[in-house]
């Protein structure tokens, strides 16, 4: 309950910004060309909260905080006193239209700027982009655990989420990744990633772990949180060890304990177990106990339990000063424009899936995970939703902020304004495209709650 309450009231928080900016950039390039503005709604619906300034204009907090719209004096909507007709919007040059309605998508690709540098001037912790295990065509390919991947196709990598990225739109392609890594050694090389062997229909939101590669922070330590009794471990493990070694087979973490006890049940007879206890190494001898899986077939258990959930600490910081943070975020926003573009292009082309397209359910939960995450990281999820909300506005779909530019460009081509019916039979088609696409987003939003 609280994770969902949580998740609503950060959507509700994240909407309601991002559309008053975006509002609020029509609103003033209104004003400023002379256009009387009769309502500033942030949410559709019955208001809950309304105030009218000196100009006239109801400024509102309405009941459904899913967008919001600024409503102008307009001839084409209802009838215009005298007066005020120089006021109204359709009565402004072409140019001056223009430049209301790309107001709001500006406006929201203005505060992903500033939102970018507020993170970089915090700092945005995360991790860095180096292996713990490799396994597959990563193995073959010469990738080992302790490497460092410094750019994937000559796009440098900060973090693994950058690598991830990077890797995922190789895949998407059908191509190989020149991937330049840093071993453990400190020695540099450019490793051939074999993508293209990746099988039809991969999952593309696991290409990483497909492909062989395992991130160093996703390991989790193989602590002994409990000891059955009267087990294989009972006297000789204790509440905190640290399994380092089974058997000669290093353990990197307790995914690994498992497989390497039932090859040394099979194998027969005891075998040593080191441990790290209290900063001590120890070498301890176990034997490991028969029993029998749920499918009928043999296996060996020692009778300890690992401690989950650990989350490993940030190796990884991007920080700069208060200067040299706006060029990182100018940076980073062509960056993220950049990727956004790249993967709708793809998903027109067939070469990404459609389930990339979340709603308002993947919105609220990841706004509820970055919120916890800390200020810089809901930064970044307020910026990215920003510069999506821009990107989505500008598409020339009508009923879109870039579909009335569209009609706004065949009016300078053609030299007068498109009919009423062309333009009806536009937002009608542009209201089908939306239903389809908020249709699409709610059926992957469900999807993905649906455990698998």
């Amino acid at each position: 309950m609280a994770d969902f309450l949580g998740s609503v009231w950060w959507m509700i928080v994240s909407l309601g910004v991002l559309v008053t900016f975006h509002e609020f950039g029509h609103y003033w390039v209104a004003r400023r060309c002379g256009v009387k503005v009769l309502r500033f709604s942030v949410g559709f619906g019955k208001p809950l909260w309304s105030r009218r300034n000196r100009n006239g204009t109801e400024f509102a907090i309405a009941a459904i905080p899913l967008g919001g719209y600024v409503k102008m004096l307009d001839e084409r909507e209802a009838e215009v006193a005298a007066g005020e007709r120089a006021e109204a919007f359709n009565n402004k040059s072409v140019w001056q239209r223009i430049a209301i309605v790309a107001a709001g998508p500006i406006a929201n690709l203005v505060l992903c700027i500033a939102l970018l540098w507020a993170m970089f001037v915090i700092g945005r912790q995360d991790y860095s982009a180096t292996l713990g295990r490799t396994s597959g065509m990563a193995a073959e390919a010469g990738f080992a655990a302790g490497d460092q991947v410094l750019s994937v196709d000559g796009r440098p990598i900060g973090t693994w989420a950058e690598a991830s990225m990077g890797l995922t739109t190789a895949a998407m392609d059908r191509q190989d990744a020149q991937v330049r890594v840093r071993d453990v050694l400190e020695n540099e090389q450019t490793r051939v990633l074999p993508l293209s062997r990746l099988p039809a229909g991969f999952d593309e939101r696991q290409v990483a772990v497909q492909a062989g590669l395992i991130w160093q922070f996703w390991l989790q330590p193989a602590r002994v949180e409990s000891v059955a009794p009267d087990s294989a471990a009972t006297g000789q493990l204790q509440s905190g060890d640290l399994i380092l070694a089974v058997d000669g087979q290093r353990v990197d973490s307790a995914d690994q304990v498992m497989p390497l006890i039932q090859q040394l049940g099979e194998r027969g007879g005891p075998g040593m177990v080191e441990v790290e206890r209290a900063g001590e190494r120890l070498a301890l001898e176990l034997t490991p106990q028969p029993s029998q899986a749920p499918d009928g077939k043999p296996r060996w258990l020692i009778g300890v339990n690992f401690v989950t959930d650990q989350t490993a600490p940030y190796d990884a910081r991007q920080q700069y000063g208060v200067l040299a943070a706006l060029p990182a975020a100018v940076r980073e926003t062509g960056k993220l424009a950049s990727d956004s573009l790249g993967m709708m292009r793809r998903m027109l082309t067939g070469h990404a899936s459609v389930k990339n397209i979340s709603g308002p359910i993947t919105i609220a939960r990841v706004a509820n995970a970055s919120a916890e995450r800390g200020v810089d990281w809901f930064l970044y999820f307020l910026a990215l939703l920003s510069l999506s909300l821009c990107i989505i506005n500008l598409l020339p779909i009508p009923v879109l902020d870039g579909g009335h530019l569209l009609y706004y460009l065949i009016e300078l081509v053609k030299g007068s304004p498109l009919s009423e019916r062309a333009m009806a039979t536009g937002q009608y088609i542009g209201l089908a495209l939306l239903a389809g696409l908020m249709g699409l987003a709610f059926y992957n939003d469900i999807l993905g709650l649906v455990p698998r």
